[in-house]
C-alpha cells in the first residue's frame, strides 16, 4: 500500500466521520451543552489524547521558530475553525452548513494559486467545478435549504469557519512535511487548549452534567474522539502525502456519504439525481488528483 493511496484512504475515512457529525453535534445543542462548551471539550479532549499517545511513540522536537507558527495554526485550524463551525451550526440548519462548506476547496484552490504559486491545470479546474456542481446538486435537491434572517448569523459563521480551515490547510503543509503527525498535533492542540480556556471555560462550568442521557454522553464522546481527535489525525496524515487542493476536495464527499448513510437507515431513497451527483463528485475528485502526463519530445 503506497503513501498516496494511504493518504487518500485517510481523507476518505475522515469524511465518513464528518458526514455523521453534522446531525450528531446539532442534536446536542443547546439541549445538553452549549456550542462553546462543546468546542472546549473537543479541543481539550483531543489535546489530552494526542499528548497521551506521544508518551508511547517516538516524536520530534519542534524548533522554537516553528512553535510560533504552530500557535497561529492552532488559532486558525482549531480555535476559529471549531468555534465558528459549532456555534454557526447551532444557529443554522445542517444542510445550510453543508452547502456553505462547498466553498472550502474553492478558497483553498485560490489561496494555493496566489500564495503557493501552484500551477493550475485544465484537469484541476474541471475537477473542482464538476465536484462542486455534484455536491451542490445533491444538497439542493434535498429541498430543505432555508436561508433567512434567522439563519444568517449561523451561515456567516460557517463561512468564516470555511475560510479559516482553508488558511490552515494551505499554511500547515510545510510543517507537516517537516514533522511527524503526532508531534505536530500535540503542540497544535496544546496551544488551541490555551486559547479555549477563556473562550469556553465559563460555559463548561455552567453545563448541567446531571441532565445528560446515555445517548448524549455517547454523542459527545463521538464528537471529541472521532470528529476531533481521529478526524484531525486522518486529515493531517492525508495532507502530508497530497497537495492542499486535493486534500480539501474531499469535503465534497460529505453530502454524498451522508446520503448513503440515510439510505442505509431507510431515511432516504435512491434516485437518478443522487446517482448523477455521486458520479460528478467522484469524477471531480479523480480529475483533481490525476497527475498530467509529461509530453516527451523527440
Amino acid at each position: 500500500m503506497n503513501t498516496t493511496f494511504k493518504s487518500h484512504l485517510a481523507l476518505f475515512i475522515a469524511q465518513i466521520i464528518y458526514a455523521l457529525n453534522y446531525s450528531i453535534a446539532k442534536g446536542l445543542m443547546p439541549t445538553y451543552i452549549s456550542p462553546l462548551a462543546l468546542v472546549f471539550l473537543r479541543v481539550i479532549g483531543a489535546a489530552i489524547l494526542f499528548w497521551f499517545i506521544s508518551l508511547f511513540i517516538r516524536t520530534q522536537k519542534i524548533e522554537k521558530a516553528d512553535l510560533k507558527k504552530f500557535i497561529w495554526l492552532a488559532l486558525f485550524g482549531i480555535v476559529i475553525n471549531q468555534t465558528f463551525f459549532i456555534y454557526g451550526l447551532s444557529l443554522t440548519y445542517p444542510i445550510n452548513s453543508a452547502i456553505i462548506m462547498i466553498s472550502n476547496p474553492i478558497i483553498v484552490f485560490v489561496i494555493t494559486l496566489i500564495i503557493l504559486k501552484e500551477k493550475t491545470t485544465i484537469l484541476k479546474s474541471a475537477g473542482l467545478t464538476i465536484a462542486a456542481a455534484g455536491a451542490f446538486m445533491l444538497l439542493l435537491f434535498k429541498g430543505n435549504l432555508e436561508l433567512g434572517s434567522e439563519t444568517i448569523l449561523g451561515d456567516i459563521m460557517t463561512l468564516i469557519n470555511s475560510l479559516s480551515f482553508a488558511i490552515f490547510i494551505v499554511w500547515t503543509k510545510p510543517l507537516l512535511v517537516k514533522y511527524d503527525t503526532i508531534s505536530a498535533m500535540k503542540w497544535m492542540f496544546l496551544f488551541g487548549s490555551i486559547f479555549m480556556l477563556p473562550i469556553g471555560g465559563y460555559d463548561i462550568l455552567q453545563t448541567n452534567w446531571s441532565g445528560f442521557t446515555w445517548n448524549a454522553a455517547i454523542a459527545v464522546s463521538f464528537v471529541v474522539i472521532a470528529t476531533t481527535f481521529m478526524a484531525y489525525l486522518l486529515n493531517v496524515y492525508g495532507l502530508k502525502g497530497l497537495n492542499p487542493s486535493v486534500a480539501s476536495m474531499y469535503i465534497y464527499m460529505q453530502p454524498f456519504l451522508a446520503t448513503i448513510f440515510a439510505m442505509m437507515l431507510g431515511e432516504d431513497s435512491l434516485n437518478a439525481t443522487k446517482i448523477f451527483s455521486g458520479i460528478l463528485i467522484i469524477l471531480g475528485l479523480y480529475l483533481v488528483g490525476k497527475k498530467p502526463k509529461k509530453i516527451k519530445y523527440d
